[in-house]
């Protein structure tokens, strides 16, 4: 982990969005008086594209942090190694979140980094332009930015960051009920204004736009699974909201098709630092277990191989390192753990079709027919196998008898059984309800690779997969090894520059600020 430059690079950001802000200038009345607000015509697109377009690119590199050191906290040291994902490699991490006794320095990063480089970009945008398109799409990715927030947090301070037009961040806070309701408002109104314009060439603003090049039409898409995404974290605590929200996002069209994938591609992948240059992660024992056990041909293009067993007896394989764990040696375990395939031309994932076609077997499941269901699960990884470029979904779904692996640790002494016996194929009938939600998830846990913070949601949402209980617990009591973290604390920072509002904030989540506590949408029982 290569800290020392971060502070710096932060005042640059903050000093680069503030001159854009200071660029941006009102763009006066419309023309055509009597022509719908919403609708946007291609000269103003382009004017208000020259001001705006750094902004947008902000919050762009903000959705999944391109960053490294905040794609590093976020991403692998909460996300991914709460989700079974990532673990470090390093000996001398004893204070981490996979055991759950974080410094207070690691604590800031999630929270304070993300809300305080986001705003800049997004006021620049809001207080700066009339444009609908630029209006609309700061706000859908402002809602992909916070809605990450809000699931790692619970309440966080949402609607007075902007109604009160305030530049400071020392605002009350939103419960999670709040966020989420007031997130699916604005996201409706940007779906409108979308699909107002979506006959708006893609050479309007396509210059800075680096995931669908200004294509008006994908950004719906991605619009609209974003709501399905976020409808569908309601099942359990609000299931009639999360089926209407859900219905309206799958009618509004989501993303089905992987050339219409959400990713940003960057000159360069600075995530390729973390996993390659630093060699500070390895990939985790959950999700190599799951594949190993599965036979799953995607893992010769997602990880590396490394060396298991030793003399005569040694084999080329994928080995992954069980969460909480303390490494002896970081040499050993940067050579015998499986690491991310990445390189610096890599995109950043944001949302695929697999995801989006999971959701949809999932509210088939619940709500519709299962048959339906079946077969947009099965589709789902179909589309997995096809963004991987690897051959064989069929025969991979007709696997009857393949189940997770035991794990045996390759560097240490780790070992454990696997938690479940699901298998891939669907199995009809009501009473395998329960057992082909598993399946759903597991599945798509293994498709969204490496979003961990998806991965993590929806274990606390739903139980699955069945992940291993962490190695090391220093949480002094405050979370269970076999649940796992629920959230993450508020910053020291809050505490002191926002201390009755996090007070606050704290009574929301019934007066205790630790990490055990569930959020609002964590409400189903533990699986047994």
């Amino acid at each position: 982990m290569k800290t020392e430059n971060h502070k710096n690079r932060s005042i640059r950001l903050v000093l680069l969005a503030v001159a854009a802000y200071a660029a941006v200038g009102c763009t006066g009345e419309f023309a055509e008086i009597n022509r719908n607000p919403n609708e946007v015509t291609e000269e103003e697109i382009q004017r208000e594209n020259y001001k705006t377009g750094a902004n947008i690119k902000g919050l762009l590199s903000l959705v999944v942090p391109v960053e490294e050191h905040i794609y590093q906290f976020n991403e692998l040291l909460v996300g991914g190694s709460y989700a079974g994902y990532v673990e470090g490699t390093l000996d001398g991490w004893d204070n981490k979140f996979s055991i759950f006794n974080p410094t207070a320095d690691w604590l800031k990063w999630p929270f304070v980094n993300v809300l305080s480089e986001t705003y800049p970009y997004y006021r620049g945008i809001v207080n700066g332009t009339d444009n609908a398109v630029m209006l609309a799409l700061a706000d859908v990715l402002r809602v992909a930015i916070m809605h990450r927030v809000t699931d790692t947090y619970g309440p966080i301070p949402y609607s007075e960051v902007v109604e009160n037009r305030k530049e400071s961040l020392a605002v009350g806070y939103d419960t999670q009920e709040e966020v989420y309701l007031k997130m699916f408002e604005e996201l409706d109104a940007a779906i409108a204004a979308l699909t107002e314009n979506i006959q708006l060439s893609t050479e309007a603003f396509g210059k800075f736009d680096n995931v669908y090049g200004g294509d008006v039409s994908k950004w719906l898409k991605y619009a609209n699974s974003l709501k399905l995404r976020m409808a569908m974290r309601l099942s359990y605590v609000a299931p009639d909201v999360a089926r209407e929200r859900a219905s309206e996002a799958i009618a509004g069209g989501v993303i089905t098709a992987n050339a219409d994938n959400a990713q940003l591609t960057l000159t360069e992948n600075r995530a390729v630092l973390c996993w390659v240059d630093w060699g500070d992660h390895r990939v985790g024992a959950d999700i190599i277990s799951l594949m190993n056990g599965y036979n799953d041909p995607r893992r010769e293009t997602m990880f590396t191989q490394v060396t298991i067993g030793e003399g005569e007896d040694a084999v080329q394989g994928y080995a992954g390192i069980r969460i909480g764990a303390i490494p002896e040696s970081t040499d050993r375990a940067k050579a015998g753990y499986s690491n991310m395939i990445i390189d610096s031309k890599s995109p950043y994932l944001w949302f695929n079709a697999a995801e989006a076609t999971f959701l949809r077997a999932e509210y088939e499941l619940r709500w519709g027919s299962e048959s339906a269901a079946q077969d947009l699960y099965e589709k789902a990884v179909e589309l997995s196998f096809e963004e991987r470029g690897v051959q064989g979904a069929e025969a991979y779904l007709a696997q009857a008898d393949a189940v997770p692996a035991n794990y045996v640790d390759n560097v240490g002494t780790d070992n454990i059984a696997a938690l479940s016996k699901i298998t891939i194929p669907w199995e009809p009938g009501a009473g395998n309800w329960e057992s082909n939600l598993e399946r759903i998830i597991t599945q798509k846990y293994i498709a969204i690779f490496p979003l961990g913070n998806e991965a993590w949601a929806e274990y606390r949402r739903t139980g699955y997969p069945r992940l291993f209980p962490t190695v090391n617990n220093k949480s002094g009591g405050t979370v269970t090894s076999e649940h796992g973290a629920r959230r993450l604390n508020y910053p020291t920072e809050e505490y002191t520059e926002n201390p009755v509002h996090v007070a606050e904030a704290v009574e929301m989540l019934g007066g205790v600020d630790t990490p055990g506590v569930r959020l609002w949408w964590d409400v189903k029982p533990y699986n047994e």
